[in-house]
């Protein structure tokens, strides 16, 4: 009994004390996700969402396979946050790779979870923790570092300063883009969650291999960009790169839209 009530003051620990710099999108991006893709499910997917999540909105349940990171007994998630490419891949490429990939990855396990929450007779303990792991891991794959290289960990081995500050370009893009928008995630939903019912549609349609090889392809640029060792990135790098960000962020909303409907519908 003890040791559970530690294991669980840890847990409540890491909500607070975790940083940023650990996270896909960071806490705010990733309830931005999960914002946006709440205010597109259908109302039966918001029903199956409402019945298996409670009182835990979707935002709040995006970064819950984050905190786990504190607990030692959920280590064997850790490689499904992100897939790893090597540089020069067509899309045919990363396609005829992901159709033969035995991995544990973002795409193996995204199509696992999917698989498992389509099953009626799933127990409701698997089923709130699957769901967690959905929203959080489709909004990692639309982070771009999270679907790029491995020999620098997701561009984590790429040191940049960040207005003079020491950082990395996988952090400035977990989280230093957003986060210093100084925006909650509902003003930032609000301001970036445009999109016609046409444009969410044909978003809809495409393969989860079209969304990792658009989020590959940005990546792809970032790295070329970052030519010198602690490169000084500011606010033209905002300048050049948010709209991007924000993209990528509503797309994650939308694609995870798209899936929980079909999981549900």
């Amino acid at each position: 009994m003890l040791i559970k009530k530690i294991k669980q003051l840890i847990l409540i620990f890491s909500f607070i004390y975790i940083p940023y710099t650990s996270m896909a999108w960071g806490m705010l991006g990733h309830r931005i996700v999960g914002e946006i893709a709440d205010s597109y499910l259908s109302p039966k997917a918001k029903a199956a969402v409402k019945n298996i999540l409670g009182e835990e909105s979707m935002a709040m349940a995006s970064n819950w396979a984050d905190f786990i990171k504190s607990e030692a007994s959920y280590n064997y998630i850790s490689s499904w946050h992100y897939i790893n490419f090597k540089d020069g891949l067509s899309e045919a490429d990363m396609k005829n790779y992901l159709a033969v990939d035995t991995l544990t990855d973002a795409y193996t396990k995204i199509n696992f979870l999917v698989t498992q929450l389509k099953n009626k007779k799933l127990e409701k303990e698997k089923k709130l923790m699957y769901l967690r792991l959905l929203i959080h891991i489709v909004g990692d794959v639309h982070q771009p570092m999270h679907v790029s290289r491995e020999e620098d960990q997701g561009g984590n081995k790429i040191y940049v300063l960040w207005f003079n500050q020491k950082s990395n370009l996988h952090s400035i893009w977990d989280s230093n883009l957003i986060d210093d928008q100084k925006l909650s995630f509902t003003e930032y939903t609000k301001a970036i969650n445009h999109s016609t019912a046409a444009q969410r549609a044909e978003m809809q349609k495409q393969p989860i291999s079209h969304w990792m090889y658009d989020s590959y392809s940005i990546a792809q640029k970032l790295y070329k960009e970052i030519n010198q060792p602690d490169q000084k990135l500011s606010y033209r790098y905002i300048y050049d790169h948010l709209q991007t960000a924000n993209d990528q962020l509503l797309k994650g909303g939308v694609h995870l839209a798209g899936l929980l409907n079909q999981i549900f519908g």
